[in-house]
């Protein structure tokens, strides 16, 4: 894993084919990657997706505890309720099909745990700019991932694609850079270092099937460093 992790950055030894961000032009152009081999079982997609949803949400209510700020407490609120009607819409989706939603979960629970820890800031601003892009680029993967499991994959877009009302945390995020010019620099590298936990996390979640992994799911997982930039350009972050 850590060598394709490697090839997917461009470190360690240099590359054929080096990978980088490409323009939104090629990337309109790019060839969809089909996961049908690569996907995992049905119960594994919905136990991962459900899981991460419940984990931003113990995240965001653990953060209003500790947010004096009464503005803030309301912003961080709605974000972990999004969070929350998620996990219940997934939760609802694993019991539809006659399965055990906490024994669908369970597998999940502890190398989850362990990357929500990893991603956890020691500055709340930290923290929510974890949730913020990890979430994001683990909704983009979940959702090309759903396009490989039919009518279920589509229920799953759906709920993945609805309002998950981070914007006033964005918002939380905009206002602290602007504060202290030290914050963007800080919270540039927080960000740079939360994509290799994430696309480790989206890595782990497909099934080897053959040496040729990487190559495969490159499109996708390029598409995913585009959006990463994104959000981190509309905080006026580097990436």
């Amino acid at each position: 894993m850590w060598d394709w992790w490697r090839r997917l950055l461009g470190r360690g030894r240099p590359a054929v084919r080096a990978l980088r961000l490409r323009s939104r032009d090629e990337l309109e152009h790019t060839p969809r990657v089909r996961f049908e081999e690569l996907a995992p079982d049905v119960d594994t997609f919905l136990g991962q997706a459900a899981y991460l949803q419940l984990g931003y949400f113990e995240t965001l209510s653990e953060m209003i505890a500790s947010t004096p700020d009464l503005a803030h407490k309301e912003a961080i609120s709605r974000a972990a309720g999004a969070a929350l009607l998620k996990h219940r819409a997934l939760v609802d989706l694993i019991r539809e099909r006659g399965e055990d939603p906490t024994l669908t979960m369970a597998p999940f629970r502890e190398p989850l745990d362990a990357f929500r820890d990893a991603t956890h800031g020691v500055r709340p601003q930290e923290t929510l700019l974890s949730v913020h892009i990890t979430a994001g680029m683990l909704d983009d993967f979940y959702l090309a991932l759903s396009e490989g499991y039919g009518e279920t994959g589509r229920r799953v877009a759906r709920v993945l694609g609805s309002d998950d009302d981070r914007q006033a945390v964005v918002d939380i995020l905009s206002d602290t850079i602007a504060s202290d010019p030290e914050w963007a620099s800080l919270l540039a590298l927080w960000g740079r270092r939360l994509v290799g936990d994430t696309l480790l996390v989206a890595r782990s979640a497909l099934r080897d099937a053959d040496a040729g992994v990487a190559e495969r799911v490159e499109p996708v997982f390029t598409r995913l460093l585009a959006g990463h930039a994104d959000r981190m350009a509309a905080l006026g972050l580097a990436s």
